[in-house]
């Protein structure tokens, strides 16, 4: 069991852009990190969850994700090929990608492999 990192790895078997570490861009925008490939399980359904101000509000989207991941960072379902330029280096130009507004990590009982999950 050593070496992997997540639960349900085999399972990932979808493709999504991650842009992550948005910044201030000291002119009312953001900007983020170069846009990347990760393995995802998107489902969309709605699930009650509790977002980072600590309300009870309701997703419209279930993501298993393969890697730690933030709220305010962006998904969106498809490939780098599925993106102009443009919009691989802002993910608000994107209609498709969301703002991830909750992020959960649970480890297995041995504490040496995850399952995590971002609701959009």
């Amino acid at each position: 069991m050593a070496g992997r990192t997540t639960f349900l790895s085999g399972q990932l078997n979808q493709t999504a852009v991650f842009w992550a570490n948005p910044v201030n861009d000291g002119y009312g925008g953001r900007s983020f990190d170069d846009a990347v490939e990760v393995s995802v399980r998107w489902e969309d359904r709605q699930e009650i969850f509790v977002d980072v101000s600590g309300r009870e509000v309701r997703s419209r989207s279930v993501v298993y994700v393969s890697t730690d991941m933030s709220s305010g960072e962006y998904l969106y379902l498809g490939t780098l090929t599925d993106l102009s330029s443009a919009e691989e280096g802002d993910p608000l130009s994107v209609s498709n990608a969301y703002a991830i507004r909750a992020f959960q990590k649970v480890p297995n009982l041995a504490g040496d492999v995850f399952v995590r999950k971002v609701w959009l």
